[in-house]
């Protein structure tokens, strides 16, 4: 901000607290698929139709992990193969504006 007069520059804020805040999010979302889908196998007392229903729900909670961290190591990989990442902050995971 420049004064009282917002500017790109803050849309680099907005963008990674909203970028932080998904992440959060989705952490949080595979957290209660996991705790639900375990919790509805162990009181599936063999039932069949229980036992499917929970492996579903495992199954896509573990779907969606590995999609979640596949696309991490994949930005990750981008920035160390192309941007030279090594013990720096990588700009694909940071939002920022060039400035003069």
């Amino acid at each position: 901000m420049v004064g009282d007069v917002p500017t790109l520059k803050c849309l680099e804020v907005v963008f990674n607290n909203v970028i932080s805040l998904a992440i959060g999010f989705i952490v949080l979302v595979l957290f209660i698929m996991f705790v639900v889908g375990s919790f509805q196998y162990l009181t599936s007392l063999g039932n069949p139709e229980r036992v499917k229903k929970a492996q579903g729900t495992l199954k896509f909670a573990l779907i969606g992990f590995i999609l979640f961290l596949g696309s991490y190591l994949i930005l990750n990989t981008i920035c160390f193969l192309f941007l030279g990442g090594i013990g720096k902050d990588c700009s694909l995971m940071k939002f920022e504006l060039p400035g003069p």
